[in-house]
């Protein structure tokens, strides 16, 4: 099963690729399309839910999502298919990657509903999502801090939670942590759906 390539996460990724790649060139792209809690409640522009995943600010801000999506969405691709089959699996990862990505805006458009200055963009939060249906299923792989130092994906994990909640305190950044730290929770949980009752 693992021989078969990851096609639901080489979709994503082209189609991430693609779409961040005009936006670069497109500024109204970015304006229209990113995560906007003010405007999406002014105008009921709800699908700037999805449309915020395909978009990113800068090459490294989508070089870094798309090498992380590849490293833990190829891996739990495979599972999934190993666990349910070929079609069923890939169908099942896709829905919660996009299950992921729109949930885990929600908090954020509740806490920023009247802000007419906040917006984000970025496939983060799904990814965040990602990652921690990784380390549901293989706790103790090392995974490398700053790229040297090695620490198991749980306490990784752990890590990654604690500072997307703190940061979230911090709305100045215009970086969506509320969409790590929630994605993150939505991953684990649908992630334990997945494993331990479907």
């Amino acid at each position: 099963m693992n021989s078969l390539p990851p096609l639901m996460t080489y979709g994503l990724i082209l189609s991430i690729l693609v779409i961040s790649s005009i936006g670069f060139s497109k500024s109204n792209i970015i304006q229209d399309y990113s995560h906007f809690p003010y405007l999406e409640k002014r105008n009921r522009q709800f699908y700037r839910w999805l449309s915020c995943g395909f978009l990113h600010a800068n090459w490294l801000h989508l070089g870094l999502n798309l090498f992380v999506l590849y490293q833990f969405g190829s891996t739990i691709e495979h599972v999934y298919k190993a666990q349910f089959g070929f079609y069923v699996g890939g169908f099942l990862f896709i829905l919660i990657y996009f299950i992921i990505l729109i949930a885990g805006c929600i908090p954020t458009y509740f806490h920023h509903l009247n802000n007419t200055r906040y917006s984000s963009i970025g496939a983060s939060g799904a990814i965040s999502g990602i990652l921690f249906i990784y380390v549901l299923y293989y706790p103790f792989q090392l995974l490398y801090l700053f790229g040297m130092v090695p620490i198991p994906a749980i306490l990784f994990a752990s890590l990654y939670l604690i500072y997307s909640w703190w940061a979230s305190k911090n709305p100045n950044d215009h970086i969506d942590h509320y969409a790590h730290f929630y994605g993150s929770i939505i991953g684990l949980f649908l992630g334990l759906l997945v494993k331990y009752i479907l």
